[in-house]
């Protein structure tokens, strides 16, 4: 990539639509509910692991980004009907389609305007029940890998952009919205990787906390936490990655980005 291109998405990336209130000014926000429940808005079955399931027929491997972007749009664009008759798996596939046709960056619908899912009560249900059905109406993983957004894996980013993520996720947590992240060590080739946030915690050493739905491990939440004094990140337990400093990014929160 020439040297002016890596400038021009080095600019797109790091600038903002609207300013981002200070890290301190997002930590005296009271603090919500969580932006969504693990184990009820979350999948039930993981994004696996090729290098742990060699061999295995149906292996749904590389589809991180994808269950993780599909978390965000069923909290915007969803509503489950638990009293409502059960459908077929035709038709679980149809209505996951029309749930991530969405952009996931646009605003959430009204209830009355979102897609009602059937017979169940949380995506964690249909998921269990129907996964072979919800799994054909996610989309493809190939342009998520090849997005020209995750060539900023590769981008020596300052630490205070790095601040920057924290406090805009931080501020989105804080309104109730969920946030999805890119979150790499490269040049380690462990860990490139998406996650969603959807809680925070301050502890005792004052660094920041957040919970995150890992799609590699349905079974129980992750952390990462942002150093203030060092303006890192850490991976503090992400599925099978060791503990260390990784970089984060926001991904769809808006058209380009």
């Amino acid at each position: 990539m020439r040297a002016s291109a890596r400038l021009l998405l080095l600019a797109l990336v790091v600038s903002g639509c609207a300013s981002v209130a200070p890290m301190d000014v997002a930590l005296r926000q009271s603090t919500p509910s969580p932006a969504i429940r693990f184990g009820v808005d979350t999948f039930a079955f993981p994004n696996e692991s090729r290098s742990k399931n060699t061999g295995k027929p149906d292996l749904y491997a590389n589809y991180c980004f994808v269950m993780t972007r599909a978390v965000v749009q069923f909290h915007r664009f969803a509503r489950f009907d638990p009293a409502a008759p059960k459908l077929g798996p035709e038709a679980y596939t149809a209505r996951v389609r029309q749930v991530v046709a969405r952009a996931p960056w646009q605003e959430a619908l009204p209830p009355d305007d979102r897609v009602v899912v059937p017979g169940y009560t949380s995506l964690f249900e249909l998921s269990r029940d129907q996964e072979a059905a919800v799994k054909a109406g996610l989309v493809g993983r190939f342009w998520t890998l090849v997005h020209w957004t995750n060539w900023r894996v590769t981008f020596p980013f300052p630490r205070w952009q790095q601040e920057r993520v924290a406090r805009e996720t931080l501020m989105e947590l804080r309104a109730g919205r969920p946030v999805q992240l890119l979150v790499t060590n490269f040049p380690t080739w462990e860990l490139n990787h998406s996650v969603v946030a959807y809680a925070s915690t301050v502890n005792r050493d004052g660094k920041v906390e957040f919970v995150v739905y890992d799609p590699n491990d349905p079974s129980a939440p992750g952390r990462i936490t942002f150093d203030r004094t060092e303006r890192r990140f850490v991976a503090t337990q992400v599925f099978d990655t060791r503990p260390g400093p990784i970089r984060a990014f926001r991904m769809h929160y808006w058209a380009l980005l």
